[in-house]
């Protein structure tokens, strides 16, 4: 059986869908870039740092719907597969030529300069020579990003099940736990011969949970593995 591998973009659209209307969305959109000069200054200095840029001087009917994606949706793909969502001077690996033409474009077509732009991407691509799947992003304000190219191979199929354990601590814990079962019936059922009470399945049960916690948590601090749900958009943890 082949399995597709996963598209970023759908993805994100799907989420974006799901929690918006395009009506709704396009509305609220027009509503930022509508906002005086007075207002844009001050989310600028709340949100951002200095000589960071929060928000770019989109034109409205030129901004496709497909698009516009908000923090929380990238987020929750960040989180699915362990992606990272940095400013794109911690990408350490060149932006192709076709992204800076796209770059160009935007911004004669919209008459501004972009800037404070973003990359979402596996979190070894923003230390290592390899990529897959970077998405290149522009902020529009309010929290809301402008999609403007997608480069590198598409992602394994497998990875959203891969790093499902470390997504946060429930994962892991119940990740363990069915780990742990599984390992306590191959022990009790194929190496261990005597009588099996439910007290002894128990008791089994436990001494196998408790040693793959102490394998799991010397592995993580070994590594350095942070959950998904607190790495997402760190600048700091590369594991």
């Amino acid at each position: 059986m082949i399995v597709e591998k996963p598209d970023l973009v759908r993805q994100l659209l799907n989420r974006r869908n799901k929690s918006i209307s395009e009506g709704a969305l396009m509305q609220q959109i027009q509503q930022i870039l509508a906002e005086g000069e007075t207002h844009r200054a001050a989310i600028k200095a709340q949100l951002g740092r200095e000589g960071a840029v929060a928000e770019n001087r989109f034109v409205f009917d030129f901004l496709e719907t497909d698009r516009i994606f908000n923090v929380d949706q990238i987020r929750a793909i960040c989180i699915d597969y362990r992606l990272r969502f940095l400013d794109s001077h911690y990408f350490k690996n060149p932006i192709p030529e076709e992204a800076i033409s796209k770059i160009n474009a935007l911004q004669k077509e919209h008459g501004t300069t972009l800037g404070g732009f973003k990359i979402m991407a596996p979190s070894k691509t923003f230390k290592l020579k390899n990529y897959d799947d970077p998405l290149l992003f522009a902020p529009i304000g309010n929290d809301y990003f402008y999609l403007i190219h997608k480069w590198g191979t598409d992602l394994s199929a497998y990875r959203k099940l891969l790093v499902r354990p470390v997504r946060d601590f429930g994962s892991l814990l119940f990740t363990l736990a069915v780990v742990s079962l599984l390992l306590s019936l191959f022990i009790t059922e194929v190496l261990f011969t005597g009588d099996k009470t439910d007290q002894f399945l128990l008791i089994a049960f436990l001494f196998t949970f408790k040693s793959v916690c102490g394998v799991a948590l010397y592995y993580c601090f070994w590594k350095g593995k942070s959950f998904n749900t607190a790495i997402w958009d760190s600048e700091f943890s590369n594991r």
